[in-house]
């Protein structure tokens, strides 16, 4: 069976290759080789941690924040099954709303193991192991990306864990070990902590989330503390043990910490392995897919997307990837992204930002202002509790462009892409106070930041 494009992978990225495949008018198919469709993005990662994230968030105090709900009772075990319930239902209404979208597209969905045979022609196999071919004049990889799993460490899905597998916990250890300060591991810390469960953290870096700004990060870190939650940084694990009734994790420094559990969170590795590309001429680099600007392999009529590609790994930048690489294969033209792509962290509180840090603005030699404001020095912000919320501006004391939004607090992950309109339409801070937000709100904050560095570029005219 021949099709003009086919896609390998139902996750975000996949996806919108698929409908934008679709609003062209080409035959199109899909490969699935999982039960269920939407890859880690829906079934195993982004959704599912996020669900959990929320009711863990609402159904407790120790946010900090909507301090009018209050903890009702129930035990830490109910809290847990209100939150896989919750994660359950979302999945199942998302899958439902993908599937009558593909379908309804007219986009064909084969379940199977997808591998190559040449550059054109893929096998499919089915879990009775009935194989057929198919080819295409286009293909799209979009398998995505699994939690790393080093052989060393004694995975068993119950008490030694990594992101998938924690998700299906179905009781809430009394004790957990984060290894790994990044985005994930702090994720899981807000939700666990949040949930009543002593957490503990183990990173090698000097603070969580080394990347981001110390003042976001601070606000973050003083959050974990105020929930309960040990740090151990500059930290690494030397080796972790299953016991009979708990995990004995000890650290290169000699520090042992002895846990119901551990979730091993660092970093995530391609899902390739079972694709057979050099099969079809692609040359994979431990398993990651190299492409050009359009998103093409070494094989110009095959197309890789998503986090098989690596960084930046985000579920809003594979879906824009997908659209781009069909859009260039048939010659609706080349797809222009956003310039400046926003990153969010759901934790408890959240953080987001875009464009630069400050540390990168001083590497780069361009002077510039900071303005902050504070979410409770905002109505909306003393209404809603949020003491701890912060946003900060970067604004270029030359040109008066804002070159970086850094937000940390309730709804960070919303308010962060008003700075990215106004960065991405090459906007200044000007803007931001010429504008008129609804009051109270915490997008308000804004203009509050922007009133700061207006004030301190005049006096920096003024000296």
């Amino acid at each position: 069976m021949n099709y003009d494009i086919l896609i390998i992978g139902t996750g975000p990225a996949g996806q919108h290759a698929a409908w934008q495949a679709a609003r062209m008018g080409k035959r199109c198919a899909i490969i699935e080789r999982k039960p269920r469709i939407g890859g880690a993005g829906l079934q195993t990662g982004t959704i599912p941690s996020k669900a959990m994230r929320e009711v863990a968030y609402l159904m407790t105090r120790t946010g900090g924040m909507r301090q009018a709900i209050a903890f009702d009772g129930r035990s830490r075990h109910g809290l847990l099954a209100d939150a896989v319930r919750r994660k359950e239902g979302v999945i199942a209404q998302q899958e439902s709303v993908i599937l009558q979208r593909l379908l309804s597209s007219g986009v064909a969905l084969i379940p199977g193991e997808a591998s190559f045979i040449d550059a054109h022609t893929i096998q499919v196999a089915d879990t009775a192991g009935n194989t057929r071919l198919i080819s295409a004049d286009v293909i799209v990889l979009a398998t995505g990306s699994r939690p790393r799993r080093p052989p060393n460490i004694p995975f068993d899905k119950k008490t030694v864990l990594d992101s998938t597998s924690i998700l299906n916990l179905r009781h809430l250890p009394e004790s957990l070990l984060v290894v790994g300060g990044g985005v994930i591991g702090c994720e899981f810390v807000s939700i666990f902590a949040a949930l009543g469960v002593q957490v503990s953290v183990a990173d090698s870096h000097e603070q969580l989330l080394d990347y981001l700004s110390e003042d976001m990060v601070g606000v973050l870190a003083d959050s974990f503390l105020n929930m309960g939650v040990k740090l151990h940084m500059k930290e690494r694990v030397a080796q972790i043990r299953r016991e009979e009734n708990s995990t004995l994790t000890v650290l290169e420094s000699g520090k042992q910490i002895r846990t119901d559990a551990v979730l091993y969170a660092q970093g995530r590795e391609p899902n390739s392995a079972g694709l057979h590309v050099e099969n079809a001429g692609i040359i994979a680099k431990d398993g990651w897919i190299a492409v050009n600007t359009h998103f093409q392999t070494s094989v110009p009529h095959i197309f890789a997307v998503g986090d098989l590609i690596g960084r930046p790994a985000l579920a809003s930048t594979g879906m824009e990837q997908g659209r781009a690489a069909v859009l260039y294969a048939f010659g609706g033209g080349t797809h222009v992204a956003a310039e400046n792509l926003p990153m969010a962290v759901y934790t408890i509180p959240e953080i987001s930002y875009v464009g630069k840090t400050e540390k990168e603005v001083r590497q780069e030699n361009i002077p510039y202002v900071l303005g902050h404001a504070l979410f409770k020095d905002s109505a909306r912000g003393q209404i809603i509790g949020d003491a701890q919320g912060l946003l900060k501006l970067i604004v270029d004391a030359r040109n008066e462009k804002l070159l970086g939004v850094h937000i940390v607090g309730e709804q960070a992950s919303e308010l962060v892409h008003i700075g990215q309109l106004v960065m991405n339409l090459k906007g200044t801070v000007r803007d931001l106070v010429a504008n008129v937000f609804n009051y109270p709100t915490l997008a308000e904050c804004y203009k509050l930041a922007a009133l700061d560095c207006t004030h301190q570029l005049e006096q920096r005219k003024n000296s």
